[in-house]
């Protein structure tokens, strides 16, 4: 169980490397050095001078100057001797030496000079902009007993800093150690999340970089936005030179941007191409887009040598060559969802008694209101058959029969006629 827990404890994610001759019997007799990782991209390889039982994932104390550091071992066995060829690391090197595994008591030392180091880089970055440096302090590193701290600095400019490392260890009471780094090795100490939705590649995988050029956007069709092209780091992103090396290759399976096609009625310019179909588009005017024809590079190669012999096709495409139909347009899914499809439809309500053309409305007020009356009007009758004087009976309602006005004396002369 002890030994499947052990395992387990291995670090994943950036710098970790695989150890496939774990296995083998009596590999750590074979190479007595092992390999150890401490903060950020940090690490070294210690002898193991003691014959300790170490395995990945165990935290140790190992030589320093001065005192000691503490570390996780990440590697050991014969693997190790790779990876320090990889590294460069020379034979007549001399080698520190594993003293211990850590203690309880180590540890608890190197967590609390783990914890200044956040304060440390906040008052070492005020005490430089008093000191008018122009550089940025990224990050702080205390060593494990606490005696010296490794300060991370990023600049444009060599930078004059004697005067502030006097400062810092009249402040820190610690040895200081300065070590300048770039902007990239900075994004991946801090991590983050590129613009493809995935952590950095510096900050999850990447161990040494490569300087990126725009000629590298340039093959691969790119446009020349900065804002785009651009990382967390403020340069050209890393990822440009991963597949640059396949357009190069498929490019020149193509023929050149700079030769022109002679056909019996133009002459055709290169306008763009397709690697991925392996096709080129044509144009017949060297500065705009006008009569574009896209051919296939294999007639493309047959045009190019029929020029050389002096001949020139009729048409630029293969006799008996079909125009494309004209493509149907991709269906947008998104545009069929209207985001009002789930309310339920308002029902128009139907009018009683609509009046008809050229009918007035009925002037009686909503409620069952009476209208008011004048001075001069004389009140309806509201028990039934009771009618008022000088008026005849009522008439059988008809439906088509134009409602009278409202029964309001009319205005007389001074003569006495209506």
């Amino acid at each position: 169980m002890e030994e499947k827990d052990r395992k387990c404890s291995c670090p994943r994610g950036k710098l970790h490397c695989y150890n496939w001759l774990e296995d083998i019997p009596g590999g750590m007799t074979d190479f007595d050095i092992v390999e150890v990782q401490f903060k950020n991209t940090r690490k070294g390889f210690y002898r193991n001078s003691t014959n300790l039982d170490l395995a990945a994932g165990d935290m140790v104390a190992v030589e320093a100057t001065p005192g000691h550091d503490i570390g996780v071992v990440t590697l050991t066995g014969k693997l190790v001797a790779l990876q320090m060829r990889r590294a460069g690391v020379k034979p007549d090197v001399e080698i520190r030496r594993v003293f211990r595994k850590a203690k309880p008591a180590d540890i608890d030392k190197y967590e609390e000079a783990k914890a200044r180091e956040n304060d440390t880089m906040i008052r070492s970055r005020k005490i430089a902009e008093s000191l008018h440096l122009n550089m940025k302090i990224g990050d702080v590193e205390y060593q494990g007993d606490g005696n010296k701290a490794i300060f991370y600095y990023i600049a444009d400019e060599r930078v004059d800093f004697r005067q502030l490392i006097k400062v810092l260890a009249d402040t820190f009471k610690v040895r200081i150690e300065m070590k300048q780094i770039g902007a990239r090795q900075e994004a991946g100490r801090i991590g983050g999340i590129g613009s493809c939705g995935r952590p950095l590649c510096c900050a999850s995988w990447m161990t040494n970089f490569v300087s990126v050029g725009t000629s590298a956007a340039r093959y691969q069709d790119i446009s020349l936005n900065p804002q785009k092209l651009a990382g967390q780091c403020a340069k050209l992103k890393c990822c440009l030179n991963f597949e640059v090396d396949t357009y190069v290759e498929s490019a020149r399976q193509m023929p050149g941007r700079e030769i022109r096609l002679e056909t019996a009625d133009a002459t055709y310019y290169h306008f763009k191409t397709d690697i991925f179909k392996k096709e080129i588009t044509y144009s017949t005017d060297k500065q705009i887009a006008a009569n574009l024809v896209t051919i296939d590079a294999g007639r493309a190669f047959e045009v190019i040598e029929m020029n050389r012999r002096g001949e020139k096709p009729l048409q630029l495409q293969r006799d008996g060559h079909e125009p494309a139909s004209q493509k149907a347009k991709p269906i947008d899914l998104a545009s069929q969802d209207d985001l009002t499809r789930f309310d339920k439809a308002k029902k128009k309500k139907r009018k009683k008694n609509k009046p008809q053309q050229g009918q007035p409305k009925d002037s009686q007020p909503q409620g069952g209101q009476q209208p008011e009356r004048g001075d001069g009007e004389q009140p309806q009758a509201k028990q039934q058959g009771q009618q008022p004087a000088g008026q005849s009976q009522p008439r059988p309602k008809n439906k088509n029969r134009k409602p009278r006005p409202n029964n309001r004396p009319k205005p007389s002369n001074s003569d006495g006629q209506e």
